[in-house]
């Protein structure tokens, strides 16, 4: 049986994932909390943007979004998403795949607190994904809104998180000569045990 060390050592997926992003915080330069988030439509045609992941729980990711917005939209047909996450400076990446459940209770609501006053007016005016007539039309609806909200607005009915709880997780270090280090957690339901395995590169 292959023994799993260094940077892979550690029987918690989730605690594995803090380390690596933790070293990637001192290394790349911008936003290594960015993922690279990929839903499906109604056709199965497959969608992928990049998000910010803001939130690492103990057993989910989570990340926060407009919920009338594609991706919102999808998320809530299918409940399930898939992201990947790349750290050039680390050559290391990190595969997410689950299912999804909203976080549109107290903890959304402290984490819109947090955001600069201008997002979360930002967050009112942007009707995310709809086709926009021009620019100046946005920011009438800024100027509007923002005169409207006052000092702390709230969050809207419409914006908030949601949670990727993982049925797969992959780990991939880059190795010489395209020999690279592949280990994949994977269980059938979220209540199952992780199964361990390496994958050839």
């Amino acid at each position: 049986m292959d023994k799993r060390e260094g940077i892979f050592s550690g029987a918690d997926p989730f605690k594995i994932f803090k380390n690596w992003h933790e070293e990637a915080e001192k290394s790349e330069l911008n936003d290594p909390n960015a993922i690279a988030l990929a839903t499906v439509d109604v056709d199965g045609l497959p969608n992928v943007r990049m998000v910010l992941l803001k939130g690492l729980e103990k057993q989910s990711f989570v990340f926060y979004t407009n919920y009338m917005s594609t991706k919102g939209k999808e998320l809530a047909l299918s409940g399930k998403a898939a992201f990947a996450i790349h750290w050039k400076s680390l050559q290391r990446q990190i595969r997410v795949r689950g299912v999804v459940e909203k976080e549109d209770g107290t903890i959304a609501d402290r984490y819109f607190a947090t955001r600069a006053r201008d997002s979360r007016i930002g967050a009112w005016a942007s009707k995310q994904s709809q086709p926009l007539s021009s620019r100046q039309d946005l920011l009438n609806r800024v100027e509007r809104l923002s005169n409207e909200k006052g000092e702390n607005p709230e969050r809207p009915p419409h914006w908030g998180g949601f949670r990727i709880l993982p049925l797969e997780i992959e780990f991939w270090a880059d190795g010489d000569f395209r020999l690279h280090d592949r280990y994949q957690w994977k269980r059938s339901t979220l209540t199952s045990k992780w199964d361990v395995r390496r994958l050839s590169p």
